[in-house]
């Protein structure tokens, strides 16, 4: 079966083309999609090694440009622009990333250690803190946002299906993007680690399993997440 696909475009709206009027390299591309990753760690952290900084900004940049072809519905043509592609608000792969990264920074403050069990294919877990025993076993939902983020966690294992079936990985995409956004709500409103006990376990159980969720569903983009940005 052929499947057709959209054109990128300039921001001028015409075929995306190097100033001599050829086509643009990928690999070019993806270089330039680095050095500005880079440019933005360099900002934001720049006490980190050299090499993270680099592992860092190979996965943001390269992930980027192809969240943003990937997002988009397989024949629409769409902007090539580098500042949504690498912004961290929006449908971006640095807006998913940083969810990610949020959330293995909650248990790097818990200091919490997660012993995988399987669920939904992804894997939930249960959680181990120094000098005490393993306390989650079971979700406690009781706010809206907690509530609204187990529903959309609950969605994974019908929309992989989907996006075989259709050739569209933008569903897989938007998926990620509604799962990033219920995360963030429910961060907002639920504390994890000042919440009391069982609703702190409940919390960390359902942050791993986002975290789980987001990883597994940018792998099956093609897409790496880093543990710090």
């Amino acid at each position: 079966r052929h499947v057709t696909f959209g054109s990128v475009l300039g921001e001028d709206r015409k075929l995306m083309k190097t100033r001599s009027g050829e086509n643009v390299p990928l690999r070019e591309l993806l270089e330039e999609a680095c050095r500005r990753a880079r440019k933005i760690i360099d900002e934001k952290n720049p006490d980190l090694s050299e090499d993270e900084k680099n592992d860092i900004a190979e996965k943001i940049g390269i992930g980027a440009v192809k969240y943003a072809d990937l997002s988009q519905y397989r024949t629409t043509d769409y902007i090539f622009s580098w500042y949504k592609m690498l912004s961290l608000h929006g449908n971006t792969a640095p807006y998913l990333q940083n969810a990610y990264v949020r959330i293995r920074s909650i248990f790097r403050k818990a200091g919490a250690i997660a012993v995988a069990t399987p669920l939904w294919g992804v894997g939930a877990a249960q959680y181990e803190e120094a000098g005490h025993r393993p306390v989650a076993t079971a979700f406690t939902l009781t706010e809206p946002t907690e509530i609204n983020l187990a529903k959309r966690l609950c969605q994974f294992a019908e929309i992989v299906p989907q996006v075989l079936n259709g050739f569209g990985p933008n569903i897989l995409a938007n998926y990620l993007f509604e799962l990033a956004n219920s995360f963030h709500a429910f961060y907002e409103a639920c504390p994890v680690l000042k919440s009391e006990e069982p609703a702190r376990s409940s919390r960390l159980m359902l942050s791993d399993l986002t975290a789980r969720v987001l990883q597994r569903g940018l792998d099956l983009l093609g897409i790496k997440v880093p543990e710090r940005m």
